[in-house]
This record gives structure tokens, C-alpha cells and sequence, in this order.
């Protein structure tokens, strides 16, 4: 598989279509040192993208080893998924992961966005990090104050990038 979003999207319809590849695709994913854990990674974004459900009966494992992904190109698709879910969990429609995600889910998606944000990764796993554990402060009072931290803390060393998402949510967070 190459990098085209074609192919991603091609695969991506494959594992929706048989879901017994789930826990193959994760494995490949997990496999944190192999260079093939980011074609999994980029996959698995792209069938939460179309079908975020899908991961569902999958939360456990996914949130599991989340932590141990460490190749960058593998780390900002699971950044990725991460955000979806929790803005999915947030959301004002009703939906499936609302119910499925449970506290001890939530907790392991904290660790590993601050654990993105205070780590040498690129813009893109600290920006959804960000968005991430914005919406989790609603229920875990200690975050947003550790979040703002980081942000005023990291702000002048960062990125453009970082910097116009990190002022987004610092306003959000100062209403």
C-alpha cells in the first residue's frame, strides 16, 4: 500500500466490509518498531474516519497501546483516532461511543495526549492532543489547567501551527 488517499480509502472500505480484519490491522498498528505500523496506522484513521463504530469493540486494545506508538508517521493517525472518539463522545447527537467509552478509556486517551504534547512530536499529534483533552476537561477538572500550562509553556518554542491551535484553545478555555 503506498500513502495515497486512494489506497487508504480503498483499504479502509476492505476492514469496514470484513471486520474480522480489526484485530489484524491493530496488531500490525501495535507492532510500535516495525516500519509497517504506520500503513496500519493510516488505515485505521481512515476507517474511523468513514465508520467510527467499527472501533468500538476495539476501544480496549486501541487504548491500551496507544502509549507505546512511537514512530511519527504511526503516532498522527492514532492522534487522530483518538480525537475522533472524543469528539464523537462529546458530541450534542446521540451516538454509539458515548456509551462505549468508559472512564478507564478516557483516562489512558489523557495520558497519551499530555504525554504528545510534553514529548518532542510534530504539530499535528499535539494539535489534536489539544483538541482532545480540551473536550475532556469538561469532566476532569484537573486537566484544563495542566493544558493551559503546557500551552503558555510551550507557545514560544512552537510552530505557527502549534501556536494558532494553542491560541484557539486558550481562548476557549479563558471564556
Amino acid at each position: 500500500m503506498n500513502h495515497s488517499r486512494e489506497k487508504r480509502l480503498y483499504y479502509a472500505h476492505l476492514v469496514i466490509e470484513n471486520p474480522i480484519l480489526v484485530p489484524t490491522l491493530l496488531d500490525i498498528l501495535f507492532m510500535v518498531d516495525d516500519k509497517i505500523s504506520p500503513r496500519a496506522g493510516w488505515v485505521f484513521e481512515f476507517m474511523c474516519g468513514e465508520n467510527l463504530e467499527a472501533v468500538i469493540p476495539y476501544l480496549d486494545s486501541f487504548t491500551n497501546n496507544i502509549s507505546k506508538v512511537h514512530i511519527d508517521s504511526a503516532v498522527r493517525p492514532v492522534a487522530k483516532v483518538c480525537e475522533y472518539i472524543i469528539t464523537a463522545y462529546y458530541s450534542k447527537t446521540e451516538n454509539e461511543i458515548q456509551s462505549a467509552l468508559s472512564p478507564i478509556h478516557r483516562e489512558k486517551i489523557i495520558e497519551a495526549c499530555f504525554d504528545w504534547m510534553i514529548n518532542d512530536e510534530k504539530i499535528a499529534p499535539k494539535a489534536y492532543a489539544m483538541n482532545a483533552l480540551y473536550l475532556l476537561g469538561r469532566d476532569y477538572n484537573w486537566v484544563h489547567p495542566e493544558l493551559i500550562m503546557i500551552l503558555e509553556r510551550d507557545y514560544q518554542m512552537q510552530s505557527s501551527g502549534f501556536k494558532a491551535r494553542a491560541r484557539r484553545i486558550l481562548k476557549q478555555l479563558k471564556k
